[in-house]
């Protein structure tokens, strides 16, 4: 099975739950508070090596953290999963933590991240592990941590021709030339518009950001679009794959990240790249029904079951409406036949 190197953030998410955002200057009383891993690039790694349980993938994941007690919910965190660390620890420096708001009604979120460390991830950081990017299958960064130094991974996987990934998240003015360097560009609907001036609220609006990102060098889109699924478009195909659900949305906050893990781990495996939207659809669609980021990622066998579980859905479906079009068929023949004998006087 193929490698997975993810370059990126690892940041303790605090997360409150409550009703509403408090106003400027407003106190208000929130629901639950809870303390737990998080940071996109984390989250991605736990993600990835949860899809790849028991099948003898690996992921690996680049990052620096301080010397705190957060690093050791890192360090826990990662080990649980099976995630191989790469981590640069920084003394100078504290790991990041991320304030998180979760809408109580509906489970959507915002964020504020203080990556502290993994904020100097440098050039240098990343070229000290310049064989281990060169060796993977597949390559994924962010943008949580110093442009620079996601540049800079982009361009020796790219050299090295691994397979790579950007998720531009959180959203940041990018050049022509580093987009060029991503076979894969996955951002949500927010980020698609940052990156392209044009808005996504719907497939259709999500192709046009697509094409925008095409135009600009990238190989391929994938526009995630929550509720909606998400959009896969190339130059020569477009194909919207829908939301695979799990069951009733309980938190959203690391949908993105369980895709990102999901896909890079199906495209490590040398799936069709449709199937491994497929495969990050389900691992976000299982993800959304459990709260917290990391704790939520599933495992590859609660993946698989909801891949299988969604086709035979499709199957009885498309049965189904198979029936359904023979049965308008012989009803529309037989009004045709009806029609022809008035015509002829026989009715």
């Amino acid at each position: 099975m193929g490698r997975v190197v993810i370059l990126g953030v690892f940041v303790a998410d605090t997360a409150y739950r409550a009703d509403r955002q408090p106003k400027m200057g407003e106190t208000i009383l929130g629901r639950t508070f809870v303390l737990g891993p998080g940071g996109k690039g984390s989250n991605q790694s736990v993600a990835a090596a949860m899809a790849q349980r028991g099948t003898g993938g690996l992921t690996h994941f680049i990052t620096r953290l301080g010397r705190d007690d957060f690093a050791q919910i890192a360090r826990s965190t990662w080990a649980a999963a099976g995630v191989q660390p790469e981590v640069t620890e920084d003394l100078d420096s504290y790991t990041g933590a991320a304030f998180i708001f979760l809408e109580e009604a509906t489970g959507n979120n915002a964020i504020i991240v203080a990556p502290g460390a993994a904020g100097r991830v440098s050039v240098e950081d990343v070229e000290a592990k310049r064989g281990l990017i060169e060796g993977a299958a597949v390559f994924v960064t962010q943008l949580e941590q110093p442009i620079p130094a996601a540049l800079r991974g982009l361009e020796i996987a790219r050299a090295a021709g691994v397979v790579t990934i950007l998720n531009p998240a959180p959203a940041a003015p990018l050049d022509d030339a580093m987009l060029a360097l991503c076979d894969f560009v996955t951002p949500n609907e927010s980020e698609a518009e940052a990156l392209t001036g044009l808005p996504v609220t719907s497939v259709a609006e999500a192709e046009r950001a697509a094409d925008a990102l095409l135009a600009k060098g990238v190989g391929a889109c994938v526009i995630t679009l929550g509720g909606n699924g998400a959009l896969y478009r190339d130059r020569t195909r477009s194909v919207h794959v829908p939301v695979i659900s799990a069951g009733p949305v309980v938190e959203t906050t690391g949908a993105g990240d369980a895709f990102n893990g999901g896909f890079a781990v199906a495209l490590s495996e040398g799936r069709d790249v449709v199937d491994a939207v497929r495969f990050g659809c389900a691992t976000a669609g299982i993800s959304v029904t459990r709260p917290g980021t990391a704790p939520a990622m599933p495992d590859r066998a609660e993946i698989e079951a909801l891949l299988a579980r969604d086709l035979a859905a499709a199957d009885v479906f498309l049965a189904l409406d198979a029936g359904l079009r023979q049965d308008q068929r012989l009803r529309h023949a037989g009004l045709l036949g009806r029609l022809t004998r008035r015509d002829l006087g026989l009715l």
